[in-house]
């Protein structure tokens, strides 16, 4: 029996994620998080463990949020309330993982190491540890970084998936990356595959999987603009 396409394999789409017009655009946690869960689904069929990372990433922010929606569920059923209520406590762990997730992520440099500064600054020598450490913590922007690979590749009909994963790649995280970490990223890029395939695999009708994607993919993009927005306020700063 052959696997199920990405779009058959999906609990949840974008698609299906409300946002209430009349109380500022307001997203529902519990859908947005489950959509996300689901697009993680799109890294697996990349067929690149490159991409793990990423992957890991978005489904440790998905938790950060869960954990705080199961804490306080009566201030939590949407996305924005559930982040100004935990800034209400002086806390902000579910507000860096939906910052972290529609956004990017810095890390820091590891304190006990007497090199300090950014572990993005080239001009600072780092030890193995600080270098593997830099690996685990890279900025990921991992709903931005596949919506805008996404969008480019269904822009532009004749070019691979290659090509525009490493223009979103330099639109996202690239500049955000040491010369330790773009080598790996590459190879990332290079290792998607063929643009044939890979629509083969959101449906069984390729025609029809495009289609999807556009609907899905527009979803994504809309729901993400609006969380950046909200993100940008005042009330949702800490």
């Amino acid at each position: 029996m052959a696997a199920p396409t990405f779009f058959e394999a999906l609990k949840k789409s974008f698609t299906d994620v409300p946002i209430d017009t009349s109380k500022d655009n307001a997203i529902t946690t519990t859908d947005f998080l489950e959509a996300t869960e689901s697009l993680c689904g799109l890294f697996d069929i990349m067929g690149s463990v490159a991409f793990t990372p990423v992957k890991n990433d978005m489904l440790g922010n998905v938790k950060k949020l869960r954990d705080r929606q199961l804490a306080s569920p009566a201030e939590s059923s949407i996305l924005q309330s559930l982040v100004v209520n935990e800034l209400k406590t002086k806390k902000h762990t579910a507000a860096e993982g939906l910052l972290w997730l529609t956004r990017q992520r810095i890390a820091m440099a590891d304190s006990s190491s007497p090199n300090q500064g950014s572990p993005l600054d080239e001009t600072v020598p780092r030890t193995m540890y600080q270098q593997e450490v830099e690996y685990l913590t890279v900025p990921f922007s991992g709903l931005d970084f596949t919506a805008q690979g996404l969008r480019h590749n269904l822009s532009n009909p004749s070019e691979e998936l290659s090509v525009s994963f490493r223009h979103a790649y330099g639109n996202t995280l690239k500049p955000h990356h040491s010369f330790m970490i773009k080598p790996i990223f590459a190879a990332a890029m290079s290792a998607t595959p063929y643009r044939k395939d890979f629509y083969a695999k959101l449906d069984n009708d390729p025609v029809q999987g495009k289609r999807e994607m556009e609907k899905w993919l527009s979803a994504l993009e809309e729901r993400v603009t609006i969380l950046k927005d909200f993100l940008g306020t005042k009330v949702a700063k800490w």
